[in-house]
C-alpha cells in the first residue's frame, strides 16, 4: 500500500463503531443488547475457560466485543453497485447468494465482508445487503410506480461519492480522507423519519407486503438492525425475557447443540417509529414498523457435504409439523438433528465442518521428520490441534423468519422459489464469491502451516 494509504481494515473498524454509535443512539435498546450480550459472553468464557483458550489462539477473542453485522435493503441495480463501491473502500467483498423470494420475502441478497484470516480478525464487520424484486409485485401499476420514485432518489452524498472514486483513482485514502468518508457514508444507513410518498402510496406498497414500503418510501434505505455476536444464545434470549424485551418466540436456525454450527438468531420486536407523510403544504403524522434489535451466535463452518445435512434436516423438522410456527417445533428441531454429529472429532473425521490446523507448543519444538504426518496423526500424538473455523455468513431461511416476525409476523406471501443469481450480479456489477472455497482455502492454509 503507498505510504500515506490507511488499511481497509482500519476504516472499516471506524466504520463499524460510527454505526454503532449512531445506531445506539436512535435505538438506545441496542445498547442494552451490547450490555446483555457482554455480560452473558463474560459468564460463559468464565464457566469455560478451554474456549476462552481456544478463541484466543484462533483470533476470535479480541474482535468478539466489537463484531456486529447489519443489514441494509435497496432498490435498485444503481443503488446496489454503489454499495458494493462504497463497501470495497473497506476491504468487504460481496459472498453468497441468497433467494428470500422462497420464503415469502421479495428480495435477493448477499453479504458484504472480509475474507482473508488476517482481515477477519482485525474486524469482522459484515453487511446483509437486500436487493428488492420488483418484479414480484403483481399490480403492475404499483409496480410501475414504486420504480419511479426509485429513480427519483440518491442514497449517497456528493462527498462520498467523490471518495469512493477517488479511492478507485488513487488506491487508497489518507487518515483524514478516511474518517470523511466514514462521516459521509454513515448518512447512507441514517434513519430518516418523514416519508418520501403520501400515507396512501406508502399504504399501497405496504398491503403488497411491508418490507416493499420500508424500501421504497424514504430517502435512504436505514440500517435495520445491528447484530452483536453472543457465545449461548439461550442464556441471551433468557435475558432478554428476564429484563422486559419482547423476543421473537423462536430461535432461527438449528437446535442448542454441544457444538454450534453456522448460525442462530432471535430478535425483539420491530420499534413503531413516528414518521411525516408530505401532505401538500402540510404533513400527515404516521407510524412505521421495520427496525429492530437481533443477537446471534456463530458456530462451525459446514462443508458442502455438512450443509447438505443440515439442509436436510431443518426439512424434515419443518415438514413434521407447521413450518417453524408451533409451540412443537423446537421438539421437532431436536428430533431431527438428533441425527447430525455433535462432537468436533466426528465432525472433522466426517468432513462436515471446516478447522483451522495449528502446532502446539510440543509440535513446534518437535523434529521436522515428525512433524512431516497426516494432520490426524499430528492431532492424535498432541503435536497439532484442530479448531472449527467460524462461519461468517448466513442463511436464507432464517434471515427470512427475522424478516418476516419484524414486518408483521402474520403476513405469508407465497412466492415462487425463484433464485436469479446471474440478474443479481448483474445488477451488482460483479459476480459473488463462493463462500466454501474460502472456508476450504482457510482450512488449506493452516493445514499447510503444519509443514
Amino acid at each position: 500500500m503507498s505510504q500515506g494509504f490507511v488499511s481497509s481494515d482500519h476504516i472499516r473498524s471506524l466504520f463499524a463503531q460510527a454505526m454503532s454509535d449512531m445506531y445506539r443512539t436512535e435505538v438506545p435498546l441496542y445498547g442494552t443488547l451490547m450490555e446483555l450480550v457482554a455480560q452473558v459472553n463474560a459468564q460463559t468464557l468464565r464457566a469455560d475457560p478451554a474456549l476462552e483458550d481456544r478463541l484466543t489462539r484462533n483470533d476470535e477473542r479480541a474482535r468478539l466485543d466489537q463484531e456486529r453485522h447489519g443489514a441494509i435493503r435497496v432498490g435498485t441495480a444503481e443503488e446496489l453497485s454503489m454499495l458494493r463501491r462504497l463497501f470495497a473502500v473497506m476491504g468487504m467483498a460481496p459472498v453468497g447468494y441468497y433467494d428470500l423470494s422462497v420464503a415469502g420475502v421479495p428480495v435477493h441478497s448477499t453479504a458484504f465482508r472480509p475474507t482473508t484470516a488476517q482481515a477477519l480478525a482485525a474486524n469482522p464487520f459484515r453487511v446483509f445487503t437486500s436487493l428488492l424484486r420488483l418484479e414480484l409485485i403483481d399490480d403492475a401499476a404499483l409496480r410501475a410506480q414504486a420504480a419511479d420514485i426509485l429513480a427519483r432518489r440518491d442514497i449517497f452524498t456528493a462527498g462520498v461519492r467523490a471518495l469512493i472514486a477517488q479511492y478507485e483513482r488513487n488506491g487508497g485514502l489518507g487518515e483524514e480522507e478516511a474518517r470523511r468518508f466514514v462521516a459521509e457514508a454513515l448518512e447512507t444507513f441514517r434513519w430518516h423519519g418523514d416519508a418520501t410518498v403520501s400515507r396512501a402510496t406508502y399504504q399501497a406498497l405496504s398491503d403488497a407486503h411491508r418490507l416493499i414500503a420500508d424500501v421504497v418510501c424514504f430517502h435512504g434505505p436505514h440500517i435495520n438492525h445491528l447484530t452483536p455476536r453472543t457465545l449461548d444464545i439461550d442464556a441471551a434470549q433468557a435475558q432478554m425475557l428476564a429484563r422486559g424485551i419482547e423476543a421473537k418466540a423462536v430461535i432461527e436456525g438449528p437446535p442448542p447443540r454441544a457444538v454450534p454450527i453456522l448460525l442462530r438468531q432471535t430478535s425483539f420486536k420491530a420499534l413503531e417509529e413516528a414518521v411525516s407523510f408530505p401532505n401538500g403544504e402540510a404533513a400527515e403524522a404516521g407510524t412505521h414498523t421495520a427496525r429492530f434489535g437481533e443477537i446471534e451466535q456463530r458456530g462451525l463452518a459446514l462443508t458442502p457435504k455438512g450443509r447438505a445435512l443440515y439442509d436436510a434436516l431443518l426439512d424434515q423438522a419443518r415438514d413434521a409439523g407447521a413450518g417453524s410456527t408451533g409451540a412443537d417445533y423446537p421438539a421437532r428441531l431436536a428430533a431431527a438433528f438428533a441425527q447430525f454429529p455433535d462432537d468436533l472429532d466426528t465432525l472433522r473425521r466426517e468432513g462436515l465442518g471446516y478447522f483451522r490446523y495449528a502446532l502446539t507448543g510440543r509440535g513446534r519444538a518437535a523434529p521436522a521428520a515428525e512433524r512431516d504426518a497426516p494432520a490426524e496423526v499430528l492431532i492424535a500424538r498432541g503435536l497439532a490441534t484442530a479448531d472449527p473455523i467460524v462461519y461468517e455468513d448466513f442463511l436464507p431461511v432464517s434471515a427470512a423468519g427475522i424478516f418476516q416476525s419484524n414486518l408483521g409476523g402474520a403476513e405469508q406471501h407465497a412466492y415462487a422459489a425463484n433464485a436469479r443469481r446471474a440478474e443479481f450480479e448483474a445488477a451488482l456489477g460483479a459476480p459473488v464469491a463462493d463462500e466454501f472455497a474460502i472456508y476450504a482455502a482457510l482450512q488449506e492454509a493452516s493445514l499447510q502451516s503444519l509443514r
